[in-house]
């Protein structure tokens, strides 16, 4: 029994070590493909990996990180290719900054994707710029923008 458990350390500890290249690979490039074909060799490695839990593959990446002395750490880039700081923000605030030609698509777009009576609808078109909501969620925000830029109105996210 000793002899197993010695056996499949090492059998463990030879799979982490030929582990150790493909998980320096970007993510990225495993991301932008639909299918990732695993080699016969990884696919018992993979297969273990896919049932950790995320504390279990953050363990994992310390104890690869020390044994093979490599970093996990994404590399960054500064110069314009690095992300505006408001991309971070999860939350938006929705301004409706011109009605265009058809004011009345606008008031019912805004009626329908507020829930407001026609009157108030009314009251916010006429009052451009004016802010329709106010810390909603990003999607939600993309969504309310379309909805009123179909209708022909101009909205500005904040």
């Amino acid at each position: 029994m000793a002899e197993e458990t010695t056996q499949e350390a090492a059998t463990a500890e030879t799979e982490v070590k030929e582990a150790a290249a493909p998980a320096e690979a970007p993510v990225e490039a495993a991301a932008q493909t639909e299918e990732v074909v695993v080699p016969e060799k990884f696919k018992k490695l993979v297969q273990e990996i896919e049932g950790m839990t995320v504390l279990e593959l953050s363990e994992l990446v310390k104890v690869l990180e020390k044994k093979f002395g490599v970093s996990a750490a994404a590399v960054t880039m500064a110069g314009p290719a690095a992300a505006p700081v408001e991309e971070g923000k999860s939350t938006a605030d929705v301004e409706l900054t011109d009605v265009g030609a058809n004011k009345i698509s606008v008031i019912k777009a805004v009626k329908d994707a507020l829930a407001l009576g026609l009157k108030d609808a009314k009251d916010l078109v006429d009052g451009v710029p004016s802010m329709l909501k106010t810390g909603i969620k990003k999607e939600e925000a993309e969504e309310l923008k379309k909805k009123i830029e179909e209708a022909g109105g101009k909205v500005t996210l904040k």
